[in-house]
């Protein structure tokens, strides 16, 4: 396949070597707009808007992945083979479903569990494949909040197919094996990431408690959400 691809019509250099991927491509607006010198939109192929610019003088992009691992797996894989892309950190909101993970923390996630028949493509391993992190950009991450003051909780998540769940006992169920929260795109990136020898990092804001209904008021989620794309950004 050459450039551009069916899903991105930037052309060959557009990208960094660094893309932050949040889910909602006006989210990636936000930040080129806020974060980014000279920010250029480089693809805007249903309006899943990309971007490349500069931060604290290094280059530095930021797309959207749309919500779902079909949706961020297209994405991925178009940046890591054919834009010469070395790292994703994808960042968005999750739901807390441990006592661990409150309002406002930040996640980053060491490994992702997975509901979803994405992983069924490596069948003929003879076993389960389970998908982690860089370690290299989750323990840089690790250090960076702690010399930002950001509470961050670092542990196994679950990115799953379902939002609205119809099983009752669904989520206490993982929550009971430790995984911290629900969200639904990482495992889709980090086996892509192994499959391509690149690296990959989740970070994200928990805006609700499942268990408890807690949630985020639009002020208080909109300054965690900073909060965690500037994590992101240091990076």
């Amino acid at each position: 396949m050459a450039i551009p691809t069916p899903h991105i019509s930037a052309k060959a250099g557009d990208f960094a070597e660094t893309v932050l991927m949040p889910g909602d491509p006006l989210r990636a607006k936000f930040i080129a707009e806020n974060y980014l010198e000279d920010a250029k939109l480089v693809t805007s192929v249903r309006n899943m808007y990309g971007y490349t610019g500069n931060y604290k003088g290094k280059r530095i992009s930021v797309m959207g992945s749309g919500m779902g691992m079909p949706s961020i797996g297209i994405y991925c894989h178009e940046l890591y083979a054919f834009y010469g892309v070395e790292n994703i950190i994808r960042i968005g909101s999750a739901g807390s479903i441990s006592e661990s993970c409150k309002i406002m923390d930040i996640v980053i996630a060491q490994g992702a569990c997975t509901n979803s028949a994405w992983s069924h493509q490596f069948e003929l391993l003879g076993g389960t494949f389970a998908p982690i992190a860089s370690w290299e950009l989750l323990s840089k991450a690790a250090e960076i909040a702690k010399q930002q003051g950001t509470r961050v909780v670092v542990g196994n998540v679950l990115s799953e197919d379902q939002f609205y769940n119809a099983s009752p006992m669904y989520f206490e169920r993982w929550s009971k094996l430790g995984v911290l929260c629900l969200e639904m795109e990482t495992a889709a990136l980090y086996m892509e990431a192994a499959l391509m020898g690149k690296k990959a990092l989740g970070i994200f804001t928990i805006s609700d408690e499942i268990l408890t209904g807690k949630e985020l008021d639009s002020e208080a989620r909109q300054n965690s959400f900073r909060k965690m794309m500037e994590l992101a950004l240091e990076l």
